[in-house]
């Protein structure tokens, strides 16, 4: 599904442990890291969304995690030209997403990348909040930022079972 300005959409999920470090992960066959996401269907709401593609990219279900929150608007990104499939109708130009933040509940034992149809991730590791910003694909950075910017504050409320300290200790890109 492809709106009328070309954007695919998208959710992103920035999962975090109580130790304020979130879930980095390691695209399959390549060394390239990335945040879980995933288009929304057609009968999706992007909620329903996020919680399936939690699940088909890392095992998780709902009840492995708390919602923290979301972003209030659609963040999006273009693709750069080489990566734009031309011969492709609708022609997709990019991703408009809503980023959820989620809190891993419990034991990342339950962690897993076999539960959907084409696995995307084939590791994980827990990095400091601010680190996928140097890491992440150049293109998708600046929604990275923005995403991260908007949901991070969450970490530091009060009612939020985190160690701030993991959140606040990374360093940001300028």
């Amino acid at each position: 599904m492809i709106d009328s300005k070309g954007y695919r959409p998208n959710v992103g999920i920035i999962l975090c442990n109580d130790e304020g470090r979130v879930f980095w992960a390691k695209r399959k066959g390549a060394n390239s890291w990335q945040f879980p996401q995933g288009g929304i269907d057609v009968d999706e709401d992007p909620e329903t969304a996020m919680y399936r593609e939690l699940w088909e990219e890392t095992g998780l279900r709902a009840e492995h995690v708390q919602l923290l929150g979301r972003t209030r608007y659609w963040l999006r990104y273009k693709l750069p030209e080489r990566y734009i499939r031309k011969n492709s109708l609708p022609l997709c130009i990019g991703q408009k997403q809503i980023w959820f933040l989620l809190r891993l509940l419990g034991d990342e034992s339950m962690v897993r990348f076999d539960c959907g149809h084409k696995q995307e991730f084939d590791s994980y590791k827990w990095v400091e909040y601010w680190y996928p910003l140097q890491d992440v694909v150049y293109f998708k950075r600046r929604v990275y930022r923005k995403a991260m910017d908007e949901l991070g504050s969450l970490l530091t409320a009060d009612d939020v079972l985190v160690d701030s300290a993991g959140y606040l200790s990374g360093c940001r890109e300028n």
